[in-house]
């Protein structure tokens, strides 16, 4: 590369992930396939439209590239329909809403603060301009249930258009039969927003929402699933034309998607990140996909108990999935900003985070949360878990000490050498 600041970058970036160790739930590695994908001339080509209905001359590769990652998608979640178009998961939330709901209407998702994500209504969005959100909680942060007969109220008394269920920071199963039966009850599309779990759900580890009768599942095509920054979107139901305004019944909600994202909400796909999606979904469908979601689940329960013995209290008192939320106020009188900031000076990175009804700023949170699915993708397993644990609860401890903590970061990097990163394969 001749930019020599952007080829220094680059190479800064890959030794800082190669001599670390990535907690942060939301992102993982992808495999050379994927990355050789992404940077392939794919990024070349303007794409307006659909396969076989586009904008533009030139498209018999591209056709083809979009199409088998439609039907991999299909295949890897049991849908009749996937766009694969959105650029991130917040677009495909945002493409839901538009094509279901008129302005002003309804939408009951989860709260903020109680696991939800920013585009689930928090106040500070857009979004929450132009759609009235209504936000059911969690009953018990110690076991991370649901409020079901809450939800059921706020749906009878609201009558949304859209029940979301979905999160960003909950560490247990959602019950989405319950789910299912408030909202067949109200007359509420069902929507399912996987964008942490899809790779789970993919493996089958996890329980899929269309199999419980969601009409829609908005999902990233990062995080657990192991493929590019990207968005999609599955839905079951008739597959029209995207040009031709179809009625809005549930059955012709494809269509309504496609055409709410294009021409609706953007113009060209970004054909290379496609590319690569498709890529990701091919993994995805191989027996080893099933064995390395596995072994996600086992290390974050390990990690999860290896926290507990070390003083970390955990909301909802565990996981059941791929994630961990600690509230490090409670345990150790610190906020989440100053945990994430000293270990990322030993090598060790996750997010500072809100907890449930925090008392403390959004900046300065009570929490961090912190998961497995990059560090399975390096290889680790159930034993090295206390090792981090031990290393988290030693940087807290030794915080102020700037001799330990360096000492600890060279324990950290000695250790991570030994997992290559995926695209060194």
């Amino acid at each position: 590369m001749n930019d020599k600041q952007i080829a220094d970058l680059i190479a800064a970036e890959e030794k800082r992930q190669r001599e670390g160790l990535e907690l942060i739930p939301s992102e993982n590695y992808v495999s050379r396939d994927v990355l050789t994908a992404m940077g392939s001339v794919f990024t070349n080509k303007y794409s307006e439209g659909y396969p076989g209905r586009r904008y533009y001359g030139g498209q018999e590769n591209t056709d083809k590239v979009e199409r088998l990652a439609i039907e991999r998608a299909k295949q890897l979640f049991r849908a009749d329909h996937a766009n694969v178009q959105p650029h991130s998961g917040a677009q495909a939330n945002e493409v839901v809403y538009h094509s279901w709901c008129n302005l002003g209407d309804t939408i009951l998702a989860m709260d903020l603060s109680h696991g939800g994500h920013l585009t689930h209504g928090a106040p500070v969005t857009i979004l929450a301009r132009d759609y009235k959100f209504i936000r059911y909680k969690m009953k018990d942060i110690k076991t991370g249930e649901i409020d079901y007969e809450q939800l059921r109220q706020l749906a009878l008394e609201h009558k949304p258009k859209i029940i979301l269920a979905g999160f960003s920071a909950y560490p247990r199963e959602l019950d989405y039969a319950k789910f299912a039966a408030i909202g067949n009850e109200v007359g509420a599309l069902l929507v399912a927003d996987m964008a942490h779990i899809a790779g789970l759900i993919a493996a089958g580890v996890a329980k899929n929402p269309l199999d419980y009768g969601f009409h829609v599942i908005t999902t990233t095509t990062h995080k657990t699933l192991r493929g590019p920054r990207g968005g999609m979107i599955l839905s079951n139901g008739v597959v029209g034309n995207p040009l031709k305004a179809p009625e809005k019944t549930i059955e012709n909600i494809p269509t309504l998607i496609d055409r709410t994202l294009f021409p609706g909400t953007q113009g060209g796909p970004l054909m290379h990140v496609i590319a690569a999606k498709a890529v990701a979904f091919r993994e995805a469908l191989q027996p080893e996909f099933k064995t390395y979601a596995e072994q996600i689940l086992k290390n974050a329960k390990v990690l999860a108990a290896e926290l507990e013995r070390r003083g970390f209290q955990l909301i909802t008192g565990g996981t059941d999935n791929h994630l961990i939320l600690a509230d490090v106020y409670k345990s150790f009188g610190l906020d989440g900003k100053i945990v994430e900031e000293v270990l990322d000076k030993i090598g060790l990175t996750l997010n500072k985070n809100a907890v449930a009804d925090d008392p403390l700023p959004p900046f300065k949170p009570s929490g961090i949360r912190l998961g497995t699915p990059a560090i399975t993708t390096r290889g680790l397993v159930e034993k090295d878990m206390a090792t981090i644990a031990e290393w988290m609860k030693q940087a807290i401890e030794y915080r102020d000490d700037e001799a330990k903590l360096r000492a600890l970061h060279t324990e950290v990097r000695t250790f991570a050498l030994q997992f290559p990163l995926p695209s060194d394969k």
